[in-house]
């Protein structure tokens, strides 16, 4: 049964908002963490883009679609508070990463970090992975019941290392790669609080085998005159000499290796998936990258691969890497026709509007050439398709994580074929980050 929520001032022609707090303590927090895309349906075709609903603890507010996305995003006014939505779910484990921070902060922290993405910088980083991902796939072949998940995850966490940090993982490779799952799990945490053994409780533990691993390096980083990120952000400054604190440095690192790597290894997991699916555009994608006649990729290189950019839009629509984005008000809204009182948690949810056939045909169908040039199904709605987010807190790294996906699947398709039974459907766990929840098996192999 419906219940109004945020009950607007009795001088006010806005509305309630509808919506219903679900079971009794844990309200539809199951259901967030199963099957978000059923959930979110079910919501709007009950009630529309606008309901409330009771998710780990909270009231918390759904605005759905890509109105609401863009909406939401642009941010006119600062209405809603990045910070403020986020620490919640991750502030104790990512605290003050960029997507943490509001306003001018952000503005300010978001213009030094800019030096470390641009074009010729980001040509260095596409020079450094080329040698690490032959080696890192190149006994792929030999390992039993691959899967994907796991390979690919520490391929991913190598060359951010390498790349982000001038640096080669040794014995402690194991402990960082958990460290970073366990402080991203703990966002969903249903119990909040720091009981040994559970999600919370490994979060913490995770942040601070992170930190005092990034402060180990500082001193090195701060003396260096090094060309990566971890040296760029040591000696980065504005205009003025302003420059970022070592807290302000390890922070950032911590939060853009695990965006650098998790996000990146959840869009290869999906291509892999859909291309052992479909064949066809495996072997499509194959003969594409043979073509280049290169073992590695050259910056040039990356708008000619065609066919991986309509995949990996695909990809990117099917298993959006970051599937919610919650904010909270700062000051009252009007939404259509709505009252949301400042202080109110909201939601916008780019997984679901990924699979909305109100814009997108067939939604459950792997269709790169739905963004081809002839069709560009994404153009329906500025914000139809939005795995990066938005607005002034559109992903920094979007531009790495495009050059990142094609230099692996490049190397991988010149290198290997693989395949899934025809029966095989991928499970995904989207208690967190939505990964394949039983690692993603598929058949690898070696081509000659």
């Amino acid at each position: 049964m419906s219940q109004p929520f945020c009950v607007p001032p009795r001088t006010s022609t806005l509305k309630a908002i509808p919506g219903d707090a679900g079971l009794p303590l844990i309200g539809h927090t199951l259901g967030f963490m199963r099957d978000p895309i059923g959930l979110m349906r079910k919501r709007y075709d009950t009630y529309g883009p606008v309901s409330w609903s009771s998710v780990f603890g909270l009231r918390m507010i759904q605005m759905l679609g890509p109105d609401a996305n863009q909406f939401v995003m642009l941010n006119r006014g600062d209405l809603f508070s990045n910070h403020d939505g986020w620490d919640y779910f991750i502030g104790r484990f990512f605290h003050r990463g960029i997507m943490l921070l509001d306003f001018e902060e952000h503005r300010w922290h978001r213009k030094i970090m800019q030096q470390a993405f641009n074009k010729d910088v980001l040509k260095g980083y596409l020079d450094r992975m080329g040698p690490h991902i032959a080696s890192g796939i190149e006994d792929w072949h030999s390992i039993n019941q691959f899967k994907v998940l796991s390979e690919v995850k520490q391929l991913t966490l190598d060359l951010a290392t390498d790349v982000f940090m001038g640096y080669e993982l040794g014995p402690e490779a194991d402990s960082l790669n958990k460290a970073f799952v366990d402080t991203v799990r703990a966002g969903t945490a249903i119990v909040r609080t720091n009981v040994p053994g559970l999600r919370w409780s490994k979060g913490l533990k995770g942040r601070r085998v992170l930190e005092a691993f990034f402060r180990k390096e500082l001193p090195a980083k701060r003396a260096s005159q090094e060309s990566d990120l971890f040296s760029a952000l040591c000696h980065a400054s504005t205009e003025d000499g302003e420059r970022f604190s070592d807290d302000d440095v390890v922070n950032h690192m911590i939060f853009l290796m695990m965006a650098a790597h998790d996000t990146t290894t959840i869009t290869l997991s999906t291509l892999f998936y859909y291309l052992a699916k479909n064949p066809e555009w495996q072997e499509r994608l194959r003969v594409e990258s043979r073509a280049l006649n290169k073992r590695e990729l050259d910056y040039d290189d990356l708008p000619r691969l065609e066919g991986i950019s309509l995949a990996m839009k695909e990809a990117l629509r099917l298993c959006s890497p970051v599937p919610s984005l919650p904010r909270k008000t700062v000051k009252d809204v009007e939404y259509e026709g709505f009252f949301i009182p400042a202080g109110s948690f909201i939601n916008v949810v780019p997984y679901f509007t990924h699979y909305m056939e109100e814009y997108w045909p067939d939604p459950e169908r792997f269709d790169p050439e739905r963004f081809s040039p002839e069709r560009r199904e994404d153009k329906v709605h500025p914000y139809a398709w939005m795995p990066f987010g938005g607005g002034a807190h559109k992903c920094i790294g979007l531009h790495f994580a495009d050059l990142q996906v094609k230099a692996v699947l490049h190397q991988v398709l010149l290198n290997y074929r693989w395949s899934v039974p025809d029966d095989y459907e991928m499970p995904v766990d989207t208690s967190s980050l939505p990964v394949p929840a039983d690692g993603l098996p598929v058949k690898l192999e070696k081509l000659r």
